[in-house]
């Protein structure tokens, strides 16, 4: 836990590589888990001669992400050399961007369930925004696998499209820097631009954290934190590193800018290397790709804007008449608001279909370890079920039986399943009995609810449903037991 004495600042550089078919400058497959090695050609190895050729798509879709976090595009954008010795790296220099790049500006909203469960009620900032500086796209480098005493390389990597989105040092503290990258990638994977799937490498994150006291204005030396490859490390290291850092500054021991390693087995970082500035790069325009007019790329991409998971959370409230809450839970997964959506379009309850997706879909799913696109229960046969639950036709409890057998039997039509069940709605007249003989049976409930305590009413009609065996609509026995007692 930070000092209170203390002022953090954090910025990230996420790579992310984009959903091509080929790579960047050649076109190889990009693909995971092939053999490795088989996924090359002379330009992605590097080798002498071989001349890049620019993937369009790879363009379209970072000034799409560029659009979508409200980034302006140079009107001519280029590529350039960074040149550095590396073994992933074998022509000696990466194909980036460095002055012209693909998008400036812009900024990733923090979404509040893309904080940690445990901060997600206690936001510092709600609704805050964190400005990015850039986003440029490059080619990703090989993978490199250390075995102690020797090292592989893997070139299937090497070359695919890869987007750095390089924010401004305004993130706090590690639920935030936790909440940024939980945003940025739902709204990549909403996009279509990326599956930003950490655990397969399509998504990586540099972090960059510095310490300094309150009431100090220019920012503490920074140090670059690198092998992060979950989230959750990302907050664990963060955690770690803000502590070392303040007690270095204490002990008054100067930090000098470097680049750190996250241990993640022993939960701690370590030095890897000080730190290089840009100019030891020696960027240069590359002299094999020529600079690009970037205004039909922007007219083509502005066509095809998708509706961002922020948007779509207002359209829930406002179409659906749902809460904020439950509109964030569906819109934060494209394909579960698309599974919602469709469900609503076919019921005439809306609100109902989003409680059942919430609170008994949704558990259900989790308990099955199941995507929303693998559920055995279509957004159709959710809808009639809860139509059916409105008309009368079933009870909740009724209902809950019939969910768990579209589980076991998908395809079934509910109404089907209701009426083998034996699960007919209770003769209105036999209902009518059973609601007077509770009523005469209970005058101090009874006495409540004519004092104005309507609350009182849920006993009666507890009792109600229990000796109904529950074929009584919940919602019509409450309206008649009011009825009765009100005269």
């Amino acid at each position: 836990m930070a000092s209170p004495d203390y002022l953090v600042s954090i910025g990230l550089e996420v790579h992310v590589q984009l959903k091509t078919e080929s790579k960047m400058f050649c076109g190889c497959a990009v693909r995971f888990g092939e053999p490795p090695n088989t996924l090359t050609c002379p330009t992605c190895l590097g080798l002498p001669g071989a001349l890049p050729k620019l993937n369009a798509g790879a363009i379209e879709r970072t000034i799409l992400t560029g659009q979508l976090l409200g980034c302006e595009t140079p009107e001519i954008v280029k590529w350039d050399r960074k040149n550095y010795f590396y073994p992933d790296m074998p022509k000696n220099y990466q194909i980036s961007q460095f002055d012209l790049p693909l998008c400036l500006g812009g900024a990733v909203p923090l979404y509040e369930l893309a904080y940690p469960k445990d901060a997600q009620k206690d936001i510092a900032h709600p609704g805050k925004a964190v400005a990015l500086t850039r986003i440029h796209l490059e080619e990703d480098v090989a993978k490199s696998t250390h075995h102690g005493t020797f090292t592989t390389i893997d070139f299937n990597r090497a070359g695919t499209p890869l987007m750095e989105i390089v924010s401004e040092p305004e993130l706090e503290s590690p639920e935030e820097t936790v909440a940024y990258l939980n945003s940025l990638r739902q709204i990549l994977v909403y996009s279509g631009v990326s599956d930003a799937d950490m655990e397969k490498g399509q998504m990586r994150c540099d972090v960059n954290i510095s310490v300094r006291p309150k009431g100090q204005a220019e920012l503490g030396t920074k140090i670059e934190l690198k092998n992060l490859n979950s989230v959750s490390a990302v907050r664990r290291a963060i955690h770690y590193e803000i502590g070392r850092q303040i007690e270095e500054v204490e002990a008054g021991r100067p930090i000098r800018q470097a680049t750190w390693r996250w241990n993640d087995e022993v939960g701690q970082t370590e030095l890897m290397r000080l730190k290089e500035d840009a100019h030891d790069y020696r960027y240069f325009p590359d002299p094999d790709l020529l600079p690009v007019r970037t205004t039909g790329i922007l007219a083509r991409v502005r066509e095809h804007l998708p509706e961002l998971p922020h948007e779509k959370v207002a359209r829930f409230e406002s179409a659906y008449q749902i809460t904020h809450y439950d509109a964030s839970v569906l819109a934060s997964d494209r394909a579960l608001a698309d599974w919602y959506e469709t469900a609503a379009a076919g019921s005439s309850a809306p609100k109902k279909v989003a409680n059942w997706v919430i609170n008994n879909l949704l558990a259900e799913l989790n308990g099955r370890d199941l995507a929303i696109v693998d559920c055995p229960v279509t957004p159709a046969a959710l809808a009639e079920l809860v139509d059916l639950v409105e008309s009368g036709k079933v009870s909740n409890n009724q209902a809950k039986e019939i969910f768990a057998h579209l589980f076991e039997h998908p395809g079934e039509a509910p109404a089907a399943i209701a009426k083998a069940k034996g699960f007919e709605p209770a003769d209105s007249g036999e209902i009518e009995g059973i609601v007077d003989q509770v009523i005469a049976a209970n005058p101090g409930p009874v006495g409540e609810v004519k004092d104005g305590n309507d609350k009182a009413a849920n006993f009666l009609v507890g009792q109600v449903m229990k000796l109904s065996k529950g074929k009584a609509n919940p919602k019509q026995v409450t309206e008649m037991v009011l009825g009765r007692i009100r005269g």
